[in-house]
């Protein structure tokens, strides 16, 4: 299979189930920006040295794969996606917030990024989250969004993301 095939050229992306769309519809670039999130989690996982912290960013990694097939679904063929966010995976966020939150003192004002590459990387993963967020808040108000359950999970996991960064900047060798 080529890596190419030409028939985004035109400025159309095909959605699951090969329904075609413009590449500017809100749709594509929501899980356009999960997707640089995603990518960011990836480069913070292989940085950190934390295998705790390894699992849970590959955990949310996961899941914005999920949000991003159900973005790139047609109503009509939503009932075929095998996996969906659901209230479960918005409680697994809320417990690992708490196991972190249990092993850090968090801030009690903003911070400045930068004090380590891992941290680093994490709050640029969770502004990202937080962008992509708010483009799904968007979809919810063009009555776009299928599902009302990936807003909490969008939020949980920049507020994990956020928790694992202060982790990651108090860390001296212990685990979590």
């Amino acid at each position: 299979m080529k890596l190419f095939n030409k028939k985004g050229d035109e400025g159309y992306t095909s959605m699951l189930y090969g329904q075609r769309i413009r590449k500017s519809d809100p749709r594509p670039e929501t899980y356009g920006t999960l997707d640089e999130a995603n990518s960011t989690l990836g480069f913070a996982r292989a940085l950190s040295k934390n295998e705790r912290v390894k699992e849970i960013i590959y955990k949310v990694q996961k899941m914005l794969f999920v949000i991003g097939g159900e973005l790139a679904t047609d109503p009509k063929d939503y009932g075929k996606l095998k996996k969906k966010i659901e209230e479960e995976d918005i409680q697994e966020l809320q417990n690992l917030i708490e196991e972190i939150e249990d092993k850090v003192r968090l801030p009690k004002s903003f911070i400045i990024p930068g004090t380590s590459l891992v941290s680093a990387s994490l709050d640029m993963a969770r502004t990202i989250i937080r962008r992509g967020e708010r483009r799904a808040v968007g979809l919810k108000e063009d009555n776009i969004l299928l599902n009302d359950k990936i807003l909490a999970y969008l939020n949980r996991s920049a507020d994990l993301i956020f928790t694992l960064a202060r982790y990651e900047e108090s860390l001296d060798g212990g685990s979590i």
